[in-house]
């Protein structure tokens, strides 16, 4: 099952933090196992080839992340 594990990077948006390590905290869009590319928050190695957990989110969960987002006082 794990050979069967494909992605691909397929827009760069940006990097939200870098640690010691050479890892980055990212946004970007991510087709994972060929589907549709959705939007994906997760740390990665300097390589992309390792990655740390991560959240993936759709178009209307990502919108509404910004609303909420929007709307906060920091």
């Amino acid at each position: 099952m794990a050979d069967d594990f494909s992605f691909e990077i397929v827009e760069k948006i940006g990097v939200l933090s870098d640690s010691k390590n050479g890892w980055t905290m990212e946004l970007n869009t991510v087709s994972w196992g060929g589907r549709a590319p959705k939007y994906d928050i997760r740390s990665w190695s300097p390589d992309h080839q390792k990655m740390g957990k991560g959240v993936t989110l759709t178009a209307e969960e990502i919108e509404s992340l910004k609303k909420i987002l929007d709307g906060m006082k920091a």
